[in-house]
């Protein structure tokens, strides 16, 4: 998902895109997707927040959370720029888990925004995506790491929890 909002953000014109991730192993496709800056948080003493707004001489116009850990919700919101800066989360925290943050977050014009699906209306925005795949506008084939049999799904599954596979695509027919 991050990796799709890092391509997202250099289609849209973003000048300075940073990904944030403890695996650096993801950073170089993170590059190859656009980022201009990545960052593993664990390299700072300080709150990833306060890096960022440090980086960005106040703050991000715009955060994405990708993983559905209700800190790095709190972290990316708290990261966007005081006045106008959007914090949208995409990452599905787990079962009963709940977000929090200080008042003075959003009363200073910060917006904390939900996205289901991308905000990508099925009917009538699908098939344009799916056409400027085709045309090469969007690539999706890169986040297709390992290919293999139904046999070998549990390895797809330790493979993504691992960190080593960006997507897995299962064959029936092997």
């Amino acid at each position: 998902i991050g990796l799709s909002c890092i391509q997202g953000a250099r289609m849209v014109g973003a000048e300075r895109i940073i990904a944030i991730d403890i695996n650096e192993d993801k950073f170089e496709m993170a590059r190859q997707f656009g980022a201009t800056d990545c960052v593993n948080p664990k390299d700072f003493s300080d709150p990833i927040q306060q890096v960022i707004v440090d980086m960005t001489d106040g703050g991000v116009d715009y955060s994405f959370e990708c993983i559905g850990n209700v800190q790095v919700m709190r972290s990316a919101l708290e990261c966007c720029h005081k006045g106008w800066g959007e914090s949208i989360i995409i990452g599905v925290a787990g079962a009963g888990e709940e977000i929090s943050t200080r008042p003075f977050q959003l009363v200073t014009g910060r917006v904390w925004k939900g996205s289901a699906f991308g905000g990508v209306k099925g009917r009538s925005e699908l098939p344009g995506y799916v056409e400027d795949y085709m045309n090469g506008k969007i690539e999706i084939d890169p986040f297709v790491t390992h290919t293999m049999g139904l046999e070998d799904i549990n390895k797809a599954f330790d493979l993504m929890h691992e960190g080593k596979s960006i997507r897995s695509v299962i064959l029936f027919d092997q």
